[in-house]
């Protein structure tokens, strides 16, 4: 079964395209879903967090505050890299148990950082989501960010454009209409499919 990671930065439109995917009977591996069942109240995930960052990253209900985390760990690289270490091989462990678990004849695992990520070497092809870095600021202030400094210093945090371009097998360009989007999408899926 070919394994297809699709990346992209903050605000690209990963969701969107993985949704699309799922729409035509893809199996999709959202590793940020997976990201957040690895801190849930009671996991080792968010103890570790817990017991490096303090008790101000957790919510009244014990659950990870997720804004005062990006607060935090955004302002500072290094940090930042610690919170990595600690999640990112077990986002990656429950990422290939779903994708030993799919069917079909390709499979998505999303992986927003990927480029930075050893999981790179475990795809067959990697899809990149992108689009300019207006577009980008712009939904990301509609999204996440409170000002155009936290947004600035949320993709200076990742790998940039140009890094994630040359990683890729295939893009799709997000930069206008979402039926435009669809056709990218469209035309991948038959590639894949005729890949198999």
């Amino acid at each position: 079964m070919q394994r297809v990671g699709l990346t992209g930065g903050i605000a690209s439109g990963k969701s969107t395209v993985a949704d699309m995917f799922a729409g035509l009977g893809v199996a999709i591996i959202d590793t940020d879903l997976i990201a957040r069942e690895v801190v849930l109240p009671g996991t080792p995930g968010l103890a570790e967090i817990r017991d490096r960052f303090g008790e101000g990253v957790l919510d009244a209900d014990g659950h990870l505050d997720r804004k005062a985390l990006r607060e935090l760990v955004f302002a500072d690289d290094a940090l930042r890299r610690e919170l990595e270490f600690m999640l990112h091989p077990r986002i990656r462990d429950e990422a290939l148990r779903q994708a030993s678990a799919a069917t079909g004849p390709y499979h998505i695992i999303v992986v927003p950082l990927l480029v930075e990520s050893p999981m790179q070497s475990l795809m067959d092809r990697i899809l990149v989501v992108d689009c300019d870095e207006d577009t980008q600021m712009q939904r990301l202030l509609q999204r996440d960010a409170e000002t155009r400094e936290q947004a600035r210093r949320m993709i200076a945090a990742q790998a940039s454009r140009e890094e994630r371009l040359a990683i890729a097998d295939d893009v799709i360009y997000n930069d206008s209409s979402l039926d435009e989007t669809r056709r990218q999408v469209e035309t991948l899926h038959a590639k894949y499919l005729s890949a198999n």
